[in-house]
């Protein structure tokens, strides 16, 4: 059986994650949707970490392939229906809606749908977002006229339109729940750097291993199921009641502080093929 990580790049996170399957023993390396199309048959697994493209005006190409692999047998994990729902932030706020879980309340603003827009303070941000990059606070009502305006001139607000979502009034950290398989593997405090609201690594913020309470635990459980994600980070704020849970990623990046005790990629390996992986002894740590 071959295991593959489906990505369109190397990254620390992908590299370490088909290292971690070869020291379980299984023969695993990092294919683009194409090649894993000509090089997986019936009985193997694929991994999809499809992530949302540089422009943010949508999902990497792939989920074809990665459909077509489905019908052909092979075991595809992070499937395209639960990879869209957790990169299009739309359908990620209905699905935890749906299911209940605490998620701040979000208005859909496009250039082709007139709707009223929520007043301030919130969040604009993109329907198909990452690295914190065109997200924007908007305290007021000048401010967010002044970020409206600024909208207009960006793609993928034409292509997909922007998401208003109601503030939950920063803290300065997160939390990042990395759940696979159905478990906890790992989790990590995120401190936003000085003089900046956003907690995304990709800006500065600070990383941090943390054990997360079992609230934290349970949303983002809970979370992971709703989107039917079998590898996803949960993105959690505090609120004084406990947290909400904000976003979803499915092409999750994560390092070894995720679980600074365990080697948390072999563990992701562990949780996704379960017994197939229960019946092997792991190699030396992976990173």
């Amino acid at each position: 059986m071959k295991f593959a990580v489906v990505a369109h790049r190397r990254s620390a996170t992908n590299d370490a994650l088909v290292a971690a399957a070869r020291s379980w023993g299984f023969d695993s390396e990092l294919l683009d949707p194409h090649r894993a199309l000509t090089s997986l048959e019936s009985g193997d697994v694929a991994l999809a970490r499809l992530d949302v493209r540089e422009r943010l005006d949508g999902i990497e190409r792939g989920t074809g392939e990665l459909e077509r692999l489905a019908a052909g047998g092979v075991d595809v994990r992070n499937p395209p229906a639960a990879l869209v729902v957790a990169h299009d932030k739309l359908l990620t706020a209905r699905t935890l809606r749906h299911a209940g879980l605490p998620h701040p309340h979000t208005t859909l603003i496009s250039p082709s749908l007139p709707a009223a827009v929520p007043e301030p303070p919130l969040v604009l941000k993109p329907r198909f977002g990452s690295w914190g990059r065109d997200v924007e606070l908007c305290s007021t009502s000048d401010e967010l006229d002044a970020a409206l305006v600024r909208l207009q001139r960006k793609h993928w607000f034409r292509e997909h339109g922007a998401l208003a979502q109601e503030l939950v009034e920063p803290r300065g950290w997160d939390l990042r729940v990395v759940v696979a398989g159905g478990r906890v593997v790992g989790a990590a405090c995120r401190i936003a750097r000085k003089d900046e609201w956003r907690t995304n690594a990709a800006l500065g913020a600070q990383v941090e291993s943390v054990q997360p309470p079992p609230l934290a635990r349970a949303l983002a459980f809970a979370a992971a199921r709703a989107a039917r994600t079998d590898l996803v980070g949960v993105d959690l704020l505090p609120t004084q009641n406990g947290f909400v849970v904000l976003e979803l990623n499915g092409a999750v990046d994560f390092r070894p502080v995720y679980a600074p005790l365990r080697d948390v990629f072999s563990d992701v390996v562990a949780a996704l093929l379960g017994d197939m992986a229960g019946q092997r002894e792991p190699a030396a740590a992976s990173v």
